[in-house]
């Protein structure tokens, strides 16, 4: 199966510092794939240079067998790039559910501004749109908090209602940035299971940066490791496990 984004020795420099190198990997249709490594790795700069938030010195990066570098992190949005960020993005001032309908504003035709201000012809699409928010809110055990402001709400709630803002717009590709910090092992569990239902049954293709490396190693089909900006292990979860350049990058040679 060809590959749904790729990036080929591709590298990132902020004035001498090399915060990747050479780096090139693959994320395919229906797969979940952990990007590990120890702090200072250069995994959140590989999630900005995919979404646009910083430009590549050097390499390519094709999505959907198009070009995307050089683009804006909107318009890489547009084409179906979703992710989310380390500390969060949602409106304080609005209700979960209303943080997950503003997700949804590119899925409803009649317009965003319809659906905020009641006109008639936005009607069927505000009906569907609430219905879809809360068929992703629920699953995830927090369809009690759906109009409490975002501000009042918990961290790991906050983390929850920004994934599902995420998921709603239907992405190919979805980057999600250690979506389980904050979370309860229970809610943490229900996540996993969205992954994997997200990948295996609607061909979602999800990288994953996490710290929990027990989720990690249960809910990803391939790793990816990066130290000091470099890719130095690919492989399944039971391969990185044993992998001696992992162990040492994480544990220090020795």
């Amino acid at each position: 199966m060809a590959a749904l984004l790729e990036l080929d020795n591709v590298s990132v420099h902020f004035a001498g510092l090399k915060a990747l190198t050479g780096v090139s990997l693959q994320a395919r249709r229906g797969e979940i794939k952990a990007v590990i490594g120890p702090n200072g790795a250069g995994k959140t700069t590989l999630f900005n240079v995919i979404s646009g938030y910083v430009g590549a010195t050097s390499g390519a990066i094709t999505f959907q067998g198009q070009h995307i570098h050089g683009l804006t992190p909107h318009e890489i949005a547009a084409k179906g790039v979703r992710r989310t960020f380390q500390n969060g993005g949602l409106f304080g001032e609005m209700t979960a559910l209303e943080n997950v309908l503003a997700g949804l504003h590119s899925k409803i035709d009649s317009g965003f501004a319809g659906l905020l201000f009641g006109m008639r012809a936005a009607h069927a699409a505000e009906c569907e749109a609430l219905v879809r928010a809360r068929r992703l809110l629920d699953p995830l055990g927090i369809g009690h908090v759906a109009h409490q402001l975002a501000r009042d709400l918990s961290g790991g709630q906050q983390r929850m209602v920004e994934i599902v803002r995420t998921l709603a717009t239907d992405p190919p590709l979805l980057l999600l940035d250690e979506p389980a910090v904050g979370l309860a092992p229970p809610v943490r569990d229900r996540l996993m299971e969205i992954m994997r239902r997200l990948a295996g049954e609607e061909g979602v293709s999800i990288l994953l940066i996490e710290h929990a490396i027990d989720l990690v190693m249960k809910a990803s089909d391939v790793i990816v490791v990066l130290n000091a900006g470099q890719k130095i292990a690919e492989g399944k979860p039971e391969e990185i496990r044993r992998d001696r350049d992992v162990l040492e990058a994480y544990l220090g040679r020795g």
